[in-house]
């Protein structure tokens, strides 16, 4: 009877909260612990709470660490069935979930869900200290870390610490000089996609990033905000030596070597060495008799 029922689509058990209906009594016994909180399956390791007793056993293998199910084309495992059959369709190349709006495809449900908040500017979880919104609840874990201090992804090589692990794995290829990211019209290569996208654009000539006081353009979004403390005249950088305050981080870290007397770019024909980069070149001209 119970097998009938789901071919037939016969939908008799209905939720008295919400109305929602199942074809099974199991089912609606769990959907009812939604409204009620009750969570009666419990774990005798980390005593964390579950409304299913099949989400306590795929629980328990994070502790255990058994992963029974393999993908039969590379071998790698997993604890869940439904992992598996998420990864196998890299191998595949299936995209079964189609976004409505742009016809984008994805291979979860769970990231079109993500993807449509980006048409629909739904951001549903709110960050209890500043209030700040986010599409995903990945990005306020990741947001609250910056209320904490919390930065639990360390580097094995230098001990430097990050609040995400994207920003640790970009980090990681300053060590392994890896970059992975190539340009198409020169060959040039990045180590970070976002870098190779704002160097496409000396190719493209895009400059997306307009100031709404000159119409002044500009390639990166950095560039403009910089641009737009001449409008302004905020200078937000500050020498803790002589209370001079500068509009950019980089003009604050060349000042600071006129207290230091850290002189860092070196001439490798005289031996003379200045604060500037730009005042370097201008000096090697001296050697080499260009003129500009």
């Amino acid at each position: 009877m119970r097998h009938k029922c789901s071919h037939g689509g016969e939908r008799s058990y209905c939720c008295d909260v919400c109305f929602k209906t199942f074809n099974y009594n199991s089912n609606l016994i769990a959907h009812k612990r939604l409204h009620s909180g009750e969570r009666p399956y419990y774990c005798d390791v980390c005593s964390k709470t579950f409304t299913l007793n099949s989400t306590l056993l795929t629980h328990k293998r994070l502790h255990s660490g058994e992963r029974p199910y393999c993908c039969d084309v590379c071998s790698k495992t997993f604890n869940q069935n439904s992992n598996l059959k998420a990864h196998k369709r890299l191998h595949s190349g299936e995209r079964p979930y189609y976004c409505d709006v742009c016809s984008k495809t994805f291979t979860l449900n769970s990231t079109l869900l993500k993807h449509k908040r980006l048409h629909s500017g739904e951001r549903p979880y709110c960050c209890d200290v500043c209030s700040k919104m986010f599409n995903q609840n990945s990005n306020l874990i990741a947001h609250k870390r910056l209320h904490s201090g919390e930065r639990p992804f360390c580097c094995d090589v230098c001990s430097k610490t990050f609040s995400t692990k994207s920003d640790l794995k970009k980090h990681k290829r300053l060590h392994s000089g890896e970059r992975p990211f190539c340009c198409d019209v020169c060959s040039k290569t990045f180590n970070q996609n976002s870098n190779l996208i704002v160097h496409k654009r000396l190719h493209s000539g895009e400059r997306p990033y307009c100031c709404d006081v000159c119409n002044k353009t500009f390639t990166t979004k950095s560039a403009l905000i910089t641009h737009i403390r001449l409008h302004s005249g905020e200078r937000p950088y500050c020498c803790d030596e002589c209370i001079k305050t500068f509009s950019t981080k980089s003009a604050l870290i060349t000042h600071k070597r006129f207290h230091s007397g850290d002189r860092p770019y070196y001439c490798d024909v005289c031996s003379k060495t200045y604060t500037h980069k730009s005042t370097l070149l201008t000096h090697k001209r001296l050697h080499s008799g260009e003129r500009p």
